[in-house]
């Protein structure tokens, strides 16, 4: 098989155990964040779930139902699924000549606020207060960007959910992928924030071209300042690899920080990823039933799983049809395969600019 052909397939996996592993954590998710991880843990005790291996069932109270066994006919609309499209919009759109105001300028013409949280939405609220009125069609924004930065969720995980693509697109190249997913985080996020989504883009990077996953999980650590607590994260998701009760640790760790924070789930995402190295369910199954943010540390790990090149079982795939809904501006449905063709576009792109 061709290289092409091996990386095609490898982004195809990344894709498909993304949207997977979102589709898994949905059910749960405002569960988890709203009512704590005994409460998660019990609806999914009650429903048969347990060991999570498959997606979760209906019963009775069930929220997201399209995202649920038997209910499933499509991906539905996640916002971890809406940024990993957007990120490949802007790839195609600039290349390795990204910058955070390009960023900015999708948000304002891809984005619906309602489909943004936090971090984000603060930042959203700024530019729309602050921004020069033909700032979305190139004009210069009238103000600091760095300005829709400062708010008080600027270190929670929405940086780190925008962060895959750029990876997926910089096969080998870490540090490349790195400097991507800052630039985008930068709009919204600052220090661990910004962090979490350099570590999971250069992580995604670093997996192809690595001997192991151990080794791409050090290999990334390269790319964020030693001393951060978003280094020490992936260390306590390194020790606990291999242990059952390695979220409940990683959450009694992090007890104080909300189940939104970007290194408490970075660390569940490190210890499902090397805890499960072949078995694609248990990755996402586990870093699912381990709580805090589910939606995003499923989507997180499913995509980093893919890239080893192993495939996605069927079983996670078949029930979404490669359908895959999101609600950006002018998009409504997408098709995996459409998806995966662009991606392969932008990478070799991308390798043919640094060949030249």
């Amino acid at each position: 098989m061709s290289t092409e052909s091996v990386h095609s397939e490898r982004l195809r996996a990344a894709w498909q155990g993304r949207v997977s592993g979102c589709q898994l954590g949905k059910p749960v998710e405002l569960i988890s964040m709203q009512q704590g991880h005994a409460a998660m843990y019990a609806y999914l005790e009650s429903a048969g779930a347990l060991p999570l291996r498959d997606y979760v069932p209906v019963v009775e109270g069930s929220r997201f139902r399209g995202s649920c066994k038997g209910e499933m006919v499509r991906s539905e609309p996640d916002d971890d699924i809406n940024y990993t499209v957007l990120a490949l919009l802007l790839m195609e759109d600039h290349g390795l000549e990204l910058d955070t105001a390009h960023v900015a300028r999708a948000w304002l013409r891809c984005l619906p606020v309602a489909s943004t949280f936090t971090a984000e939405r603060a930042a959203f609220k700024i530019l729309l207060a602050q921004a020069s009125d033909f700032f979305a069609f190139g004009a210069d924004p009238g103000f600091d960007l760095a300005e829709c930065s400062n708010n008080e969720w600027n270190d929670w995980i929405g940086a780190q959910i925008r962060a895959d693509l750029y990876g997926w697109v910089c096969p080998g190249r870490p540090a490349q992928a790195a400097e991507l997913a800052r630039r985008d985080a930068s709009l919204s996020h600052r220090k661990e924030g910004v962090h979490g989504a350099a570590y999971v883009a250069a992580l995604g990077a670093a997996i192809p071209g690595s001997t192991s996953l151990e080794a791409a999980v050090e290999e990334a650590l390269g790319e964020i300042p030693a001393e951060s607590d978003c280094a020490e994260a992936v260390q306590l998701g390194r020790e606990q690899a291999g242990s059952e009760k390695g979220g409940e640790a990683i959450r009694d760790r992090y007890a104080n920080l909300s189940p939104v924070h970007t290194i408490n789930n970075l660390a569940l995402v490190v210890w499902a990823l090397l805890t499960h190295q072949d078995d694609f369910g248990a990755a996402i199954g586990d870093v699912v039933t381990a709580g805090l943010d589910t939606d995003c540390n499923g989507a997180t790990v499913g995509g980093l799983w893919g890239l080893q090149g192993k495939p996605i079982p069927e079983a996670w795939t078949r029930p979404w049809q490669g359908r895959v809904a999101v609600t950006l501006a002018g998009l409504g449905e997408l098709e995996l395969d459409d998806l995966v063709d662009r991606t392969v576009t932008v990478t070799e792109r991308i390798e043919a600019s640094f060949s030249n």
